[in-house]
């Protein structure tokens, strides 16, 4: 963190491990876990403007596009240390999607635009399909070894997609060409091989197993009595 975070007032220092982060990415899935609001979105998303990436999502072509705010945000009080810059990086914002389709449409206008912008993803607009098919075409889309930066992909996946995508992760990390860090609360999402899971809960970053998360304890609770199940009983 550099001096002026000591003097720095607001979000995102409301959130109570922003003046002590440090965070080192050595494996190559980080899944980061913990309750709405404990900070996962603001980490990921840190962490990608600090690689070069918009912080809204996307490439770093598309970081000239990317929204434009004055609000101080994690990034700016941080400073990376890189091993190994990958060539290849991308920071999947599930909830951005239908900006970044928005922008492929108007790169298909732009006359000054050389190629097809959809070529990656089916050869038609992401918005010409339901926002988990959407989703599923640009993840699969993105194949080059690299690092990549998932908030919540989950978001718009039926749990079969999220399933597929673990494949997916799993497939590619067979190779030490690939690195992930994923934000989620999807339990099936913390099941990717060898994951490093980290939690955010209790205001700390901590390494956990995903038995231990809160997440993975109510899908067991669920699963073992459903509330349906007591209801039934009831009549």
């Amino acid at each position: 963190m550099e001096e002026q975070a000591a003097k720095a007032t607001g979000y995102p220092f409301t959130l109570p491990f922003a003046r002590t982060l440090n965070l080192k990415l050595d494996d190559r899935v980080t899944v980061l876990v913990g309750e709405n609001g404990s900070g996962k979105s603001t980490i990921v998303e840190a962490l990608a403007e600090l690689m070069g990436l918009p912080w809204d999502g996307g490439s770093g072509n598309e970081v000239a596009d990317s929204e434009r705010t004055g609000a101080p945000r994690l990034a700016h009080f941080m400073r990376p240390r890189v091993k190994n810059k990958p060539r290849h990086k991308y920071f999947f914002r599930a909830e951005a999607l239908s900006d970044f389709a928005r922008l492929l449409e108007a790169r298909e206008k732009d006359p000054d635009f050389l190629g097809d912008p959809y070529a990656l993803y089916g050869g038609k607009t992401i918005r010409a399909r339901s926002h988990g098919e959407g989703v599923r075409a640009l993840l699969q889309s993105h194949d080059r070894p690299g690092l990549y930066f998932f908030d919540e992909p989950e978001a718009a996946l039926s749990p079969m997609a999220q399933v597929d995508f673990v494949k997916l992760i799993n497939a590619r990390v067979e190779t030490d060409a690939f690195q992930f860090v994923i934000a989620t609360h999807s339990p099936l999402i913390m099941t990717i091989d060898g994951a490093q899971l980290i939690s955010l809960d209790g205001g700390a970053l901590n390494p956990t197993k995903k038995e231990a998360t809160a997440h993975w304890k109510t899908y067991a609770a669920l699963f073992k009595k459903s509330p349906l199940d007591s209801a039934r009983g009831e009549r």
